[in-house]
């Protein structure tokens, strides 16, 4: 009886022993595990969240493609063509005298305001204008529309002292183109230079037309 008593106290401290080595080897959850098991690790709870892929905008359009034909800026022109001028040259005189300006021929122009003179020919200016000095004061040189009556080498004045008047060419009764003063005026005549007179004593002739305006 005391043999049976021991052997029971003995299992009974076994027994003891094994549930507090249960206890010992860990329970999860209320469940118990034997001896020797292994318990798995509880993973760790994946908090980060995946980064976002932001797709990128295409932003840049294609540049657009022109479908119709390209232009061409640069002209191309045909040079320009000078045509011959067809007008024909005037045939009126720059000269202040109408009636020598329409004369046929040889005629004289002479203006008393402007102290110039021409040879005209055909309605053209045939000689200058040239400078002369007309009649002075109390002596003024005649205006109109006259004709050349004659000529003289060198005509002297029997009026006037015998005055000397080379290429004299007469116009009116007393006065005539001739080589005189350009600074001193004359009795009526048309004072020229000696180039000027000559040149008129050998264009002019008897009957050519010669107007003097005022």
């Amino acid at each position: 009886m005391k043999r049976l008593l021991v052997s029971a106290m003995v299992a009974a401290a076994g027994f003891g022993l094994a549930a507090c080595s249960g206890a010992q080897a860990g329970v999860t959850g209320g469940g118990a595990v034997a001896a020797g098991a292994s318990v798995p690790a509880t993973s760790a709870a994946t908090s980060a969240t995946p980064p976002t892929l932001t797709t990128p905008t295409t932003s840049a359009t294609p540049p657009s493609s022109t479908t119709g034909a390209p232009s061409s800026s640069a002209t191309t022109s045909k040079p320009a063509q000078t045509k011959p001028s067809t007008t024909k040259p005037t045939t009126t005189a720059a000269v202040p005298c109408a009636n020598v300006a329409s004369a046929s021929g040889t005629s004289a122009c002479v203006d008393l305001s402007a102290h110039r003179a021409w040879l005209v020919r055909d309605g053209k200016v045939l000689y200058g204008p040239v400078s002369m000095l007309p009649g002075r004061k109390g002596h003024a040189t005649p205006t109109g529309t006259f004709h050349v009556t004659s000529k003289e080498k060198l005509h002297r004045s029997r009026e006037f002292d015998n005055a000397p008047m080379p290429n004299s060419v007469f116009f009116y009764p007393g006065d005539a183109f001739h080589t005189g003063s350009l600074k001193t005026y004359s009795h009526g005549c048309v004072h020229l230079s000696a180039t000027s007179s000559l040149r008129f004593f050998t264009t002019l002739h008897v009957g050519d037309v010669v107007q003097v305006v005022p």
